[in-house]
């Protein structure tokens, strides 16, 4: 077999493999010899089918079986022999694949870079430290019982928080607007889905009120020919409704999962799930800041495009899944989810999984069995059955990969903050857990 190599630009190599004739040719007479001896043609005897027979009615169709196999075979022997690490499938172009005929062919592909792992140091991190509360733990069960609370018909003016039933019309110079208009829309007062000064305008209105508001659509409404629009809208009001909320009784608390205990045992339930969530919320927005440092010392590591591109379909896949979409093989999902809707993301997350891949290695971690257990049994605590939670990651290696995974993760982490500077915040629950979210833009 006959290798060359060639860089065509940065990370990107031609590979020129030709492959002796005879090794696809014996392999083609090899598998036709033995099909012929099961194959049923008219006017043969079974087992009796002569060769030349065979290669005119099956000859075509084995051979490109043959040239697919021997392709691949060769392309990992090839890359074997010139220590190459390709990233993502190679792009293969014939040269020639005439029967009789050396074979000859280019592989177009990426390579893994080098990674050289840079010192981390000297970066500030912020870390909320925050209580749970009782007024905290009120907060959250008041919107369990709101979740659980219905809608009643009430005879007085609506308040923020109310629901009311509206019929509306909406006219630009005289004239309607499409999508301006609705019937019996259920809109909750102070929910911001009306454009500024809608829900604000209903406020103090009783069911039977009509009223008209002068309003202007925001500049940067998503409708372009309505962004800054004055317009007019004339709202009747049907009903009003308020949410009574449901009573704190048992079969509030069994809808979250406390069967026994009352009151006292809720509370201490919904005040240990926040504790657990505070506690993830916190650790997460440390790493964050970790990974962030980590790919700002790496930002001149340049990674294969092809590894970006295969992060971008499963992005795409996952969010379009996400929103209940069913993708089929007719769906361009790409016209539909721009590549650019996910390219930075998935240039970050390639980025950072070569990084964290080889700061393993420099490091020499592997996953602390007694943070894997911790973090298992964490994520049990949350069923109702723990035990089996258990025992269901440690039989299931997919799984339990996955949670070494994460582990080996915080363990670079701890490494790397050992070279930082942590600055405690003291702050409330909802202000930690705001820190931690993912920052929009």
């Amino acid at each position: 077999m006959r290798v060359s190599i060639e860089t065509t630009s940065g990370l990107e190599r031609r590979l020129s493999v030709g492959v002796p004739a005879d090794r696809v040719d014996g392999a083609v007479d090899q598998r036709l010899r033995e099909a012929s001896r099961n194959v049923r043609l008219p006017g043969f005897r079974p087992g009796k089918v002569p060769m030349r027979v065979m290669k005119q009615r099956f000859g075509a169709g084995v051979r490109q079986e043959v040239l697919g196999e021997v392709i691949s075979q060769t392309f990992q022997e090839a890359v074997q022999s010139e220590n190459l690490r390709p990233a993502g499938q190679p792009k293969i172009e014939p040269k020639s694949f005439d029967a009789g005929k050396d074979i000859e062919y280019t592989a177009i592909f990426e390579i893994f870079p080098t990674v050289a792992v840079k010192e981390v140091a000297g970066f500030d991190v912020k870390k909320p430290v925050a209580d749970v509360t009782e007024d905290d733990v009120n907060e959250i069960i008041e919107v369990f019982r709101k979740q659980q609370g219905s809608l009643e018909t009430v005879e007085r003016a609506a308040e923020e928080g109310d629901t009311v039933v509206i019929d509306f019309v909406g006219t630009r110079d005289g004239e309607a607007f499409e999508g301006g208009s609705g019937d019996d829309l259920s809109l909750e007062l102070g929910s911001g889905r009306m454009i500024p000064g809608f829900e604000d305008g209903i406020s103090g209105m009783s069911a039977g009120d009509k009223k008209s508001l002068d309003l202007t659509f925001p500049d940067d409404y998503q409708q372009e020919d309505l962004q800054g629009a004055a317009v007019q809208f004339d709202i009747t009001v049907k009903e009003v409704k308020a949410m009574e909320l449901a009573p704190l009784d048992e079969k509030l608390f069994a809808s979250y999962g406390v069967e026994e205990g009352g009151e006292e045992t809720f509370r201490a339930e919904v005040k240990k799930n926040m504790e657990r969530e505070l506690r993830n919320a916190v650790q997460n927005h440390v790493k964050q800041q970790v990974m962030d440092a980590i790919v700002e010392a790496h930002a001149d590591l340049e990674i294969p495009s092809s590894l970006v591109g295969q992060e971008i379909n499963v992005m795409r896949s996952q969010m379009f899944q996400q929103f209940g979409g069913q993708p089929n093989q007719n769906m361009d999902l790409q016209s539909i989810l721009p590549d650019d809707m996910f390219k930075e993301q998935a240039e970050r997350r390639v980025k950072l999984g070569l990084l964290l891949s080889e700061m393993i290695g420099k490091f020499d971690l592997q996953a602390d069995s007694a943070k894997v257990r911790a973090m298992i049994e964490d994520i049990a605590s949350t069923y109702q059955e723990p035990e089996e939670v258990v025992n269901y990651y440690y039989s299931e290696n997919e799984q339990l990969a996955q949670i070494e995974s994460r582990v080996l993760e915080d363990q670079i982490v701890d490494k790397v903050l050992e070279a930082a500077s942590v600055a405690e915040e003291t702050c409330s629950y909802q202000e930690a857990l705001a820190a931690a979210r993912p920052q929009q833009g």
